[in-house]
C-alpha cells in the first residue's frame, strides 16, 4: 500500500461538455486497451479504448485537459508539470482491468514521465452501468470508486489498483497520468491542506495581511521542495 492522498474534483466538466465528449467519441474507432498497457498489465487488462491516432480524438483529449486544469483543486492536488496523453477507456459487460500499478515511466524513449500521479474522469452515468467502480488499495483498506459522469478522482499511481468487472452497461472514462513539480506525496499534501485552507480564509474575509504570510509560506515551500 502507498500512502497518499485521493482528492474527488465535482463537475470537471458541465453537462453539455459530457454530452459533447459523449457524441464525440460515439465516432471514433475502438481498439483494445491491451495496446497501451504495460508488460505486466498487459494480461490483466481487458477494455477497449478510442483510436488516439485519429485528429478528433486529440482534441477531444485537449478539450478534457483543459477543463481538468480548469478546475479550482486541480493545481492544489497535483502541482501538475507535466501530463501524459489522455486514454479514452470503455468497459462493456464481461471487461475488466485487473489489479496492476501503474508503470513508474510513460511516454516515449525520449520523453519519459514520471507517473507520480493518476486520474479517473467518469463519463457515464454511474446508473446506467452495473460494475466498473475504480478499487484502490489504500491504508485503510479497499476504496471502491465510482463517480457521477463528470467528476474525477486524482490518486497515486504506485498504488495497486483495478476496475471491477462491468456486469451491464457500458463504463465510459478518460484517465491520464501527471508528473508533479513536488514528487514526494507528504509533501503535496501539507501544500494541498495549506492552499486549501488560504482560499477558504479568503472567502470569509481574512485580513490581507494574514493571507500574505499563506502566501509566503506556500511560496516558500514550493521552492525548496519543487523539482
Amino acid at each position: 500500500m502507498l500512502a497518499g492522498m485521493t482528492i474527488i474534483l465535482k463537475s470537471v466538466l458541465a453537462l453539455e461538455d459530457i454530452q459533447r465528449v459523449r457524441e464525440e467519441l460515439s465516432a471514433l474507432t475502438w481498439v483494445s486497451g491491451k495496446r497501451t498497457a504495460g508488460a505486466a498489465a498487459r494480461g490483466v487488462k481487458q477494455n477497449l479504448q478510442a483510436d488516439g491516432s485519429d485528429p478528433k480524438a486529440q482534441a477531444l483529449e485537449r478539450f478534457v485537459v483543459d477543463a481538468l486544469r480548469r478546475h479550482p483543486l486541480f493545481e492544489f492536488a497535483a502541482r501538475p508539470a507535466r501530463l501524459t496523453r489522455l486514454l479514452f477507456s470503455r468497459y462493456e459487460p464481461g471487461m475488466t482491468y485487473g489489479a496492476h500499478t501503474d508503470d513508474a515511466l510513460m511516454g516515449p524513449n525520449d520523453d519519459k514521465l514520471r507517473t507520480d500521479l493518476a486520474f479517473t474522469l467518469f463519463l457515464e452515468d454511474p446508473s446506467t452501468y452495473e460494475g466498473g467502480a475504480l478499487v484502490i488499495d489504500s491504508a485503510l483498506g479497499e476504496q471502491e470508486i465510482k463517480l457521477e459522469a463528470g467528476d474525477a478522482i486524482v490518486y497515486p499511481a504506485g498504488s495497486i489498483h483495478y476496475v471491477a468487472p462491468v456486469t451491464s452497461g457500458a463504463r465510459l472514462a478518460a484517465v491520464g497520468w501527471i508528473e508533479s513539480f513536488v514528487p514526494d506525496a507528504g509533501q503535496r499534501e501539507i501544500l494541498f491542506d495549506l492552499s486549501v485552507t488560504r482560499d477558504r480564509l479568503a472567502a470569509a474575509g481574512a485580513a490581507r495581511d494574514e493571507l500574505l504570510r499563506l502566501d509566503k509560506s506556500i511560496s516558500n515551500l514550493l521552492r525548496m521542495w519543487a523539482r
